[in-house]
């Protein structure tokens, strides 16, 4: 059978760079925690808590996004679900830029806060799943590590960005700005950058795997119905997958600019700025990792990745709470945002692989997505209440070494997809 062509280098790049929005957002709020739980929570602990609760909440919508977004892009293509979900973020920031605090509104503002957060965890939930497929499907065969790990690095391109417009924002702004309208200056940039996506996206071309199952007539009716029937150990994959990069992506980076002010070891702005050097190690990481699954395979990468996430988590965070803000913090984490990167870089095309193109999104949802919502969404609150009712630093790197062990068997037994022998589906 003729095996359909690869997509345009343009419409790779619109593709690849789009996440630079996705995760500019998510990673915006936990990166600002400690100033939204000031605004509209009253600030403290407590008002810490109350923020990354209410992350953990709204990320509970993603698989449910997942699942309405991936129907959608296994029955009517790649190209609309992206168009889609990339319209309801670009709402949702503007909508968060425009609230009123919790001096203007009292509570009602915190809880419209929680409202946005979950829209904007639902629209994400049907993005990065789209935006992988996508890249897998149009990439050559010998080159699908590489180029899907693009959309890794380009999310922690926003994340960068995300980061970098925070620490400016708190740094140059006093505490009044900043609470009567200088928080919302970073909400209204993601706004704005998500309109620009919008626009570059409406002119991609469709998935090429998408119109060769439309020519031969294989798109399936229920795509979630055929995915949970006929996939279940690739759903069972794709999780283990997913949960080792969540939890090393949402605790081991964006939740430590919140440890390292919980802990008194930095103030926002120095703890932001750090948080700016480990983004950049992860833009740096992300495709070398990628294009070193395309070599060697996925299975090793991912199993050495597991190995190093078992061992050193616990003693970085250590390392972070005791040591010198120039010496063992900048250590701690630039070290944990290269672990945390090298796994999304290879498991963002390993979960993928998983399932053949029919119902393949739909697959995706039930397996990377649940787990991302359960690792990714939660575990930075539960690091932030283990830390604070225990006192011990290494907490969350614990949280780490237990799911890296536990997801340890899975990725030893993984079936190896040869990089050079892999065909489209």
């Amino acid at each position: 059978m003729q095996q359909p062509s690869g997509l345009s280098k343009r419409s790779l790049a619109i593709a690849g760079l789009s996440t630079i929005v996705e995760w500019y957002d998510f990673t915006l709020y936990l990166y600002l925690a400690t100033l939204l739980s000031r605004i509209f929570y009253g600030g403290g602990a407590a008002g810490v808590g109350h923020v990354l609760a209410g992350f953990a909440i709204a990320y509970l919508m993603r698989p449910l996004g997942a699942i309405v977004f991936g129907h959608i892009g296994d029955r009517h293509g790649r190209r609309p679900t992206m168009l889609l979900s990339m319209a309801l973020m670009s709402a949702a920031m503007l909508a968060t830029a425009l609230l009123p605090t919790q001096a203007q509104a009292g509570p009602i503002a915190g809880w419209l806060l929680l409202a946005l957060r979950c829209v904007m965890a639902f629209s994400v939930g049907g993005e990065y799943t789209g935006v992988v497929a996508y890249l897998l499907e149009g990439a050559p065969p010998g080159r699908r590590g590489l180029i899907t790990s693009l959309a890794s690095a380009a999310s922690e391109v926003g994340g960068l960005l995300a980061v970098a417009l925070s620490a400016l924002t708190v740094a140059l702004l006093d505490e009044t700005a900043l609470a009567d309208w200088g928080w919302r200056i970073p909400f209204l940039v993601g706004a704005g950058l998500a309109a620009l996506i919008l626009l570059a996206r409406s002119r991609i071309e469709e998935s090429p795997d998408f119109l060769a199952q439309r020519a031969r007539g294989s798109i399936p009716a229920q795509p979630l119905r055929l995915s949970l029937r006929a996939y279940r150990p690739a759903i069972g994959r794709g999780f283990a997958i997913s949960a080792l990069g969540s939890i090393t992506y949402y605790v081991g980076i964006v939740y430590v600019p919140s440890f390292l002010i919980g802990t008194g070891r930095m103030g926002e702005a120095d703890a932001l700025t750090l948080s700016t050097l480990a983004a950049l190690v992860v833009i740096l990481v992300t495709p070398l990792v990628g294009a070193l699954s395309d070599r060697i395979g996925r299975r090793p990468v991912l199993v050495a990745l597991a190995l190093a996430g078992v061992a050193l988590p616990a003693l970085l965070f250590a390392l972070m709470a005791q040591g010198s803000a120039l010496g063992g913090a900048l250590l701690g984490a630039t070290l944990l945002a290269a672990l945390g990167g090298a796994v999304s870089a290879v498991g963002a095309v390993t979960t993928a692989e998983q399932f053949p193109g029919e119902g393949r999104l739909s697959g995706l949802a039930f397996g990377a997505t649940s787990a991302t919502a359960l690792f990714g969404g939660l575990t930075p609150y539960l690091s932030h209440q283990l830390t604070q009712a225990s006192g011990w630093a290494s907490a969350p790197g614990w949280l780490i070494a237990i799911v890296a062990l536990g997801v340890l068997p899975v990725l030893w037994r993984l079936p190896e997809s040869p990089p050079k022998r892999q065909q489209p589906c």
